[in-house]
């Protein structure tokens, strides 16, 4: 009998002892090794990082990329000239009739046909393919190379000689135009039969140094450039009144 009551406060205390255990395991810290990340966070702990800013050496490198805005892909030359416009004469009812005949003619698709733009007159089709750039940064400005290459096709009224295109370059940032430049550049055509490569080159885009990767390069087509103004000051002369005693 006091075998069996020795081993009873035995097993008693171990009983005893396993509960202390468990309840001080329940009232350890979340830094222990069983924390599974649903305690407090630790006060001491160093806030996460924030998101990286753009460093110098970065904007040291950095190089806006060129785009073609809308429109400004294709250049097309026309024939001038290639049709008389009748005469109007006060009174003539066939000229005025002619007239409004020759000023509704339509194309393919119904569309009225611009005389000045039919694409049956073109000469010469000039289009972009390709724009890349290059960037130097040095005493506080952005030194940019913006090369465009492309080729020019003939048309229907082909003839031999020089394309004239007029290619703009611009550096914009938002709405702000940091340089714009337009280049009447030019290419000899003489193969009615295939297109004539062209690269134009434009080494002289300088720009202040961005300090954020927010400038925009632009390269294409520019036909909306207005002409010169005529020289108006150039009227009749008024007949002076004779001079009278």
């Amino acid at each position: 009998m006091a075998f069996y009551s020795v081993n009873r406060r035995l097993v008693a205390g171990l009983a005893l002892t396993g509960f202390m255990l468990a309840a001080a395991g329940c009232q350890s810290s979340d830094n222990g090794i069983l924390d599974f990340g649903f305690g407090k966070k630790d006060p001491t702990a160093p806030p996460p990082p924030q998101d990286p800013k753009i460093l110098a050496s970065q904007l040291r490198a950095y190089c806006p990329k060129v785009t073609l805005r809308e429109g400004t892909a294709y250049f097309n030359t026309y024939a001038k000239g290639a049709t008389a416009k009748p005469r109007k004469k006060k009174g003539d009812a066939a000229a005025e009739a002619e007239a409004a005949a020759a000023a509704a003619q339509t194309g393919p698709n119904g569309q009225p046909i611009d005389p000045n733009r039919d694409p049956s007159k073109i000469i010469y089709q000039a289009s972009v393919t390709d724009v890349t750039r290059d960037c130097t940064h040095a005493n506080g400005q952005m030194s940019m190379k913006i090369a465009v290459a492309g080729k020019v096709v003939p048309g229907p009224l082909f003839a031999p000689g020089t394309v004239t295109m007029p290619i703009r370059i611009a550096v914009q940032r938002g709405g702000e135009v940091l340089y714009s430049q337009l280049h009447p550049y030019q290419v000899q055509v003489t193969d009615p039969s295939a297109a004539t490569q062209f690269v134009f080159v434009d080494s002289n885009v300088v720009v202040p140094e961005p300090t954020a990767r927010d400038y925009q390069a632009y390269a294409g087509y520019d036909e909306n450039t207005p002409a010169a103004s005529a020289d108006k000051s150039k009227g009749k002369r008024k007949k002076r009144a004779p001079a009278t005693n």
